[in-house]
């Protein structure tokens, strides 16, 4: 061992500390080079020298919008073994929105792509946070690490001590901070690794960004916890992961992922033969992708639901039945009960309400927001997710919408699910979105967008009738529109929130 002093820092000491003599491989980049997991110890103990020389302190935040290198990974791991609190960001927010972050979480230090650093310095200026750089020449984090010691006094860090702090989408207002703890992402990585059996002989193809749950906290806790080898790509890239598959036996990934896939001949049976599992989370997977994935692999994708707020909640079985629409049953440790949305009473099996969650997964509220904190985490230790689902007698859970997508029209309750359900079958239609704009007299209005298949040009009328011989007529959407895409998040999320805002007269 090389000597750490401290043995109570509960996530360091769980994902990163019990690699540090090892010298099997973890990090294989684009570039073709090769980090052990004994490198990748030594090189997170240099960045936390860096922190720490900046004036990191317990409970300090690191606000981290920077390529995907494998720097990045290690600054994750060195702000956990600092005592900070790591705060990731979309590469693809802007600098009004970066400044929002950084004025809320006030940050002690600030890494940013080195082609953002003259922008992030006059944000940071106001803040009082020292500035870092990742990527390209001007790699101000990498240069100032290398010459740093290789063991780190790690802090001691408790269960409830916050460990990460991500910012939701921000999609309805103000984008709010989840705080999640040491135990929040100890338990949830520790409930994956046993239920999808993750062990030091998986290599996971790792193409998801490293500012989401999904990416961050899925996909990398669980492969340190395991100690399995990952393949870090920078972005989603079609021809590496071609080449990836053969010799890998993990893939997850959001449904943009397998679509993609599944358009080349490339891909085939034979070319997934060493696979063993195939995840998709983050955004609805069509049942169409399902049953055209297995046909062409023999592979049945595993479903799984989460959110910022819980890290994962529920999951399809590894062994047993994966059906497709549903996102299976609440992980070891979880509970999760369907209630009324507007009393809180709890539904009985079969019936449409809120997906509530309680767990060691459940953050500890939203930064600066008491308020907001207290009405979505009940005194019960309960969270609304704000997602409606059904659950089964048996506990299979499946997700309906989002609460604030329900359209009521006339009075009565519409799920778009079940519109776009439908919708989705017909062919020549590729996928589809439904959502409700303001109507004077039934309060909102069902409109339809549907986004053709390639070369086909769908016939609205057999639509129409279609749906007029399957559902009730309050439910029949009053207006159709033909896109090209959905608009969609970086996490391949349908904005249902542009499609409201775009077309509401």
């Amino acid at each position: 061992m090389q000597g750490k002093i401290s043995v109570t820092n509960i996530l360091y000491d769980a994902l990163i500390a019990p690699h540090e003599e090892s010298t099997a491989s973890f990090l294989h980049c684009d570039d073709g080079s090769t980090l052990t997991y004994g490198a990748f110890v030594r090189r997170a103990a240099q960045i936390a020298h860096v922190l720490r020389d900046a004036g990191i302190r317990p409970g300090d935040r690191v606000v981290v919008q920077a390529p995907k290198l494998s720097d990045t990974i290690a600054l994750y791991a060195a702000a956990l073994q600092s005592g900070a609190i790591y705060l990731p960001l979309n590469t693809a927010y802007t600098q009004s929105e970066v400044g929002y972050f950084i004025s809320d979480a006030q940050p002690t230090v600030i890494v940013c792509d080195s082609t953002d650093e003259a922008q992030i310095r006059i944000i940071a200026g106001d803040a009082g946070a020292r500035v870092f750089t990742l990527g390209g020449r001007s790699g101000g984090l990498s240069r100032a690490a290398d010459d740093k010691p290789e063991i780190f006094p790690t802090v001691d860090r408790g269960p409830d001590d916050l460990a990460a702090l991500l910012y939701t989408s921000g999609t309805t207002g103000r984008s709010k901070g989840a705080m999640l703890s040491h135990n929040n992402l100890l338990s949830n990585a520790g409930a994956l690794v046993d239920l999808w059996e993750i062990t030091r002989e998986d290599r996971l193809i790792h193409a998801l960004p490293v500012f989401h749950t999904h990416g961050l906290f899925v996909a990398l806790n669980t492969s340190l916890l395991a100690g399995a080898q990952v393949r870090l790509m920078q972005t989603f890239d079609l021809d590496a992961i071609l080449n990836a598959l053969p010799g890998s036996t993990l893939l997850m990934g959001v449904p943009t992922f397998y679509t993609r896939l599944l358009a080349d001949d490339r891909f085939t049976k034979a070319l997934t033969g060493n696979m063993r599992l195939f995840v998709s989370g983050s955004a609805p997977l069509l049942a169409d992708t399902h049953k055209e994935f297995e046909t062409r692999t023999g592979h049945r994708i595993l479903e799984r639901y989460g959110m910022t707020e819980t890290n994962m909640i529920t999951s399809n079985p590894l062994h047993g039945e994966r059906i497709a629409g549903t996102v299976g049953y609440p992980l070891p440790g979880t509970q999760v009960r369907i209630t009324n949305p507007e009393t809180g009473e709890h539904l009985p099996a079969g019936e449409i309400g809120m997906i509530e969650v309680r767990g060691d997964n459940v953050f500890r509220g939203y930064w600066n927001m008491p308020k907001k904190t207290a009405e979505e985490l009940r005194e019960t230790g309960f969270f609304l997710t704000g997602d409606l689902g059904i659950q089964t007698e048996d506990g299979r859970i499946t997700i309906v919408g989002r609460a604030k997508d329900l359209i009521i029209s006339g009075g009565y309750n519409i799920y778009p699910k079940e519109i776009e359900d439908i919708l989705n079958e017909i062919e020549g239609v590729d996928e589809s979105a439904v959502f409700g704009i303001p109507h004077p007299d039934f309060g909102e209005s069902v409109v339809a967008a549907i986004v053709p298949e390639p070369g086909h040009s769908p016939d609205m009328a057999a639509i129409k009738g279609i749906l007029e011989a399957q559902l009730a007529r309050f439910k029949h959407p009053r207006d159709y529109i033909l896109l090209e895409e959905l608009p969609r998040n970086t996490m391949g999320k349908v904005q249902k929130n542009v499609l409201r805002q775009s077309y509401a007269d």
